[in-house]
């Protein structure tokens, strides 16, 4: 008995010359799905044609050689971040705010071709710097956030979001948990003072509040 998988069927498609667009002639015995993965093939075609690290006149339109990081939006993440920290240190912490979740947004908007390392490495900064920003303003939970994701970016070596996210913690009254945050910032970050200074603090209120 043949298996559907070894039946050769042939597909009535048509590319546009003009735009390259794959269609088909409608069939009730065409397969079920074929319109939703003709309009995925057309939406990658169009994603490979408008990215910015696409070439079209050198490259034919089809992505760049392995590992093509774009110097452009690299710079324009780094200066927001540049940028987002001035507006910090003249304490205009909405625009900060603001100017860092405009370089977030950059860095995850870049295309899946590139290297995921290179936007931990961005993210694990911008979202460290955000959680001060919102920190400053008094917005816990938002500073707890964004210090849980610069964590999950980068847990080692990233010392400053794991106070912060022990300080948001204990300032949310959840001392229990800022203690396990603290703990676990100790063990990536070694003998921080910061972190262990807070932890003394935690600790010393919990003991008050027993």
């Amino acid at each position: 008995m043949s298996r559907s998988t070894d039946t050769f069927l042939l597909l009535p498609l048509q590319v546009d010359p003009d735009t390259s667009k794959v269609t088909f002639t409608p069939s009730p015995n065409l397969p079920s799905n074929l319109s939703s993965e003709l309009a995925a093939l057309n939406s990658l075609h169009h994603t490979l044609l408008t990215s910015e690290t696409t070439s079209p006149a050198s490259a034919g339109n089809i992505p760049p050689p392995p590992v093509p990081v774009n110097p452009k939006r690299s710079a324009a993440i780094a200066k927001l971040r540049t940028s987002g920290n001035d507006a910090y240190k003249k304490k205009q912490f909405n625009d900060a705010v603001r100017i860092y979740t405009l370089g977030i947004d950059m860095a995850l908007g870049r295309p899946n071709w590139e290297p995921s390392g290179l936007v931990k490495d961005e993210l694990y900064l911008l979202y460290a710097n955000r959680s001060q920003a919102y920190m400053a303003t008094g917005m816990w939970p938002e500073g707890l956030a964004d210090a849980e994701a610069s964590i999950d970016c980068k847990r080692a070596g990233n010392p400053k979001a794991h106070w912060r996210r022990g300080k948001c913690l204990k300032e949310m009254g959840r001392l229990e948990e800022a203690r396990e945050a603290l703990e676990l910032g100790l063990e990536f970050g070694g003998e921080d003072a910061d972190l262990k200074g807070l932890y003394k603090e935690v600790e010393e209120a919990l003991e008050r509040r027993r």
